[in-house]
Protein backbone atom coordinates (compact mmCIF):
# COMPACT_ATOMS: atom_id res chain seq x y z
CA UNK A 1 0.00 0.00 0.00
CA UNK A 2 1.00 3.61 -0.46
CA UNK A 3 0.88 6.68 2.61
CA UNK A 4 -1.43 9.07 3.36
CA UNK A 5 -1.86 12.91 3.22
CA UNK A 6 -4.14 13.02 5.48
CA UNK A 7 -3.56 16.09 7.43
CA UNK A 8 -2.04 20.15 6.84
CA UNK A 9 -1.85 22.42 9.28
CA UNK A 10 0.41 26.07 9.24
CA UNK A 11 2.79 26.56 12.16
CA UNK A 12 1.75 28.36 14.79
CA UNK A 13 3.31 31.38 16.45
CA UNK A 14 3.07 29.88 20.08
CA UNK A 15 4.99 26.72 18.76
CA UNK A 16 8.39 28.90 18.09
CA UNK A 17 11.27 28.63 20.36
CA UNK A 18 13.41 31.76 21.05
CA UNK A 19 15.58 31.05 18.11
CA UNK A 20 12.59 31.05 15.62
CA UNK A 21 12.25 27.09 15.77
CA UNK A 22 9.64 25.02 16.13
CA UNK A 23 9.90 24.11 19.62
CA UNK A 24 10.71 20.30 20.23
CA UNK A 25 7.56 19.48 22.52
CA UNK A 26 5.20 21.25 19.97
CA UNK A 27 6.15 18.22 16.95
CA UNK A 28 3.91 16.07 18.28
CA UNK A 29 1.22 18.34 17.97
CA UNK A 30 0.62 18.03 14.16
CA UNK A 31 1.62 14.16 14.50
CA UNK A 32 -1.28 13.83 16.72
CA UNK A 33 -3.65 15.64 14.80
CA UNK A 34 -2.87 13.56 12.00
CA UNK A 35 -3.35 10.33 13.47
CA UNK A 36 -6.68 11.29 14.44
CA UNK A 37 -7.61 12.05 10.97
CA UNK A 38 -5.87 8.57 9.88
CA UNK A 39 -8.40 7.00 12.97
CA UNK A 40 -11.40 8.96 11.24
CA UNK A 41 -10.35 7.72 7.09
CA UNK A 42 -10.30 3.77 9.44
CA UNK A 43 -13.67 4.11 10.92
CA UNK A 44 -12.13 3.96 14.58
CA UNK A 45 -12.54 8.19 15.36
CA UNK A 46 -14.71 9.85 18.18
CA UNK A 47 -17.41 8.51 16.05
CA UNK A 48 -16.25 4.81 16.94
CA UNK A 49 -15.76 5.67 20.38
CA UNK A 50 -19.01 7.65 21.07
CA UNK A 51 -20.93 4.07 20.00
CA UNK A 52 -18.27 1.50 20.95
CA UNK A 53 -16.49 3.06 23.80
CA UNK A 54 -13.07 2.18 22.10
CA UNK A 55 -9.78 3.98 21.60
CA UNK A 56 -7.32 4.34 20.48
CA UNK A 57 -4.82 5.27 23.41
CA UNK A 58 -0.56 5.87 22.56
CA UNK A 59 1.75 3.32 24.03
CA UNK A 60 5.18 4.68 22.84
CA UNK A 61 6.55 6.89 20.66
CA UNK A 62 9.75 7.69 18.84
CA UNK A 63 10.22 11.02 17.22
CA UNK A 64 13.48 12.00 15.33
CA UNK A 65 14.20 15.30 14.08
CA UNK A 66 15.42 15.46 10.82
CA UNK A 67 15.13 18.95 9.66
CA UNK A 68 14.87 22.48 10.96
CA UNK A 69 11.14 24.26 10.93
CA UNK A 70 10.70 27.78 11.15
CA UNK A 71 7.93 30.09 10.53
CA UNK A 72 6.03 31.02 8.48
CA UNK A 73 5.62 27.60 7.36
CA UNK A 74 2.61 24.98 6.38
CA UNK A 75 3.00 21.12 7.62
CA UNK A 76 1.91 18.79 6.01
CA UNK A 77 2.24 15.12 7.77
CA UNK A 78 2.52 11.88 5.72
CA UNK A 79 0.90 8.86 7.34
CA UNK A 80 1.99 4.67 6.64
CA UNK A 81 0.33 1.58 8.93
CA UNK A 82 3.24 0.24 9.06
CA UNK A 83 2.08 -2.98 11.33
CA UNK A 84 -1.09 -4.25 12.85
CA UNK A 85 -1.90 -6.88 15.13
CA UNK A 86 -5.21 -7.96 17.31
CA UNK A 87 -4.86 -5.05 19.27
CA UNK A 88 -2.37 -2.94 18.11
CA UNK A 89 -1.36 -0.33 15.64
CA UNK A 90 1.97 0.65 14.28
CA UNK A 91 1.67 4.11 12.69
CA UNK A 92 4.45 6.12 10.95
CA UNK A 93 4.01 10.00 10.59
CA UNK A 94 6.62 12.08 8.46
CA UNK A 95 6.69 16.23 8.80
CA UNK A 96 7.14 17.65 5.46
CA UNK A 97 7.70 21.45 5.00
CA UNK A 98 7.28 22.21 1.46
CA UNK A 99 9.57 19.74 -0.45
CA UNK A 100 11.61 19.31 2.75
CA UNK A 101 11.34 16.14 5.10
CA UNK A 102 11.46 18.15 8.83
CA UNK A 103 10.93 14.75 11.29
CA UNK A 104 9.56 11.62 11.90
CA UNK A 105 7.35 9.57 13.95
CA UNK A 106 6.51 6.17 14.94
CA UNK A 107 3.85 5.46 17.22
CA UNK A 108 2.20 1.93 18.91
CA UNK A 109 -1.36 2.43 19.70
CA UNK A 110 -3.43 0.03 21.65
CA UNK A 111 -6.60 -0.58 21.11
CA UNK A 112 -8.72 0.06 24.15
CA UNK A 113 -12.45 -0.34 25.70
CA UNK A 114 -13.11 1.90 28.33
CA UNK A 115 -16.51 0.25 28.84
CA UNK A 116 -14.64 -2.30 30.42
CA UNK A 117 -11.30 -0.89 31.08
CA UNK A 118 -9.00 -2.75 29.24
CA UNK A 119 -7.69 -3.93 25.64
CA UNK A 120 -9.82 -5.24 22.99
CA UNK A 121 -9.36 -7.06 19.86
CA UNK A 122 -10.03 -4.96 16.73
CA UNK A 123 -13.46 -5.95 14.73
CA UNK A 124 -12.42 -7.50 11.80
CA UNK A 125 -13.04 -5.34 9.24
CA UNK A 126 -11.26 -2.75 10.93
CA UNK A 127 -8.04 -5.12 10.96
CA UNK A 128 -8.52 -6.36 7.69
CA UNK A 129 -8.89 -2.81 5.96
CA UNK A 130 -5.17 -1.61 8.38
CA UNK A 131 -3.45 -4.94 6.98
CA UNK A 132 -4.12 -4.42 3.67
CA UNK A 133 -2.95 -0.74 4.17
CA UNK A 134 0.39 -1.56 5.22
CA UNK A 135 3.62 0.15 3.68
CA UNK A 136 5.60 -2.27 2.35
CA UNK A 137 8.73 -1.68 2.17
CA UNK A 138 8.87 0.10 5.13
CA UNK A 139 10.90 3.13 5.73
CA UNK A 140 14.73 2.57 7.02
CA UNK A 141 13.62 5.26 9.80
CA UNK A 142 11.17 2.37 11.03
CA UNK A 143 12.32 0.43 14.73
CA UNK A 144 15.40 2.69 15.39
CA UNK A 145 16.51 3.04 18.95
CA UNK A 146 18.54 5.68 20.15
CA UNK A 147 21.97 5.54 20.12
CA UNK A 148 23.54 4.28 23.25
CA UNK A 149 26.93 6.36 24.25
CA UNK A 150 29.64 4.65 26.12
Amino acid sequence: MSTFRLHEEPLQKDWLDAYGHLNEAYYQVPFSNATWKLQDHFGIGTEYFDRTGCALYTLETHLRYVGEVRASATLSIETAILGVDAKRLHVGHTMWSGARECATVECMLLHYDTRVDGSALFPQDIRENLHNAILKPTPDWVGRALRRLE
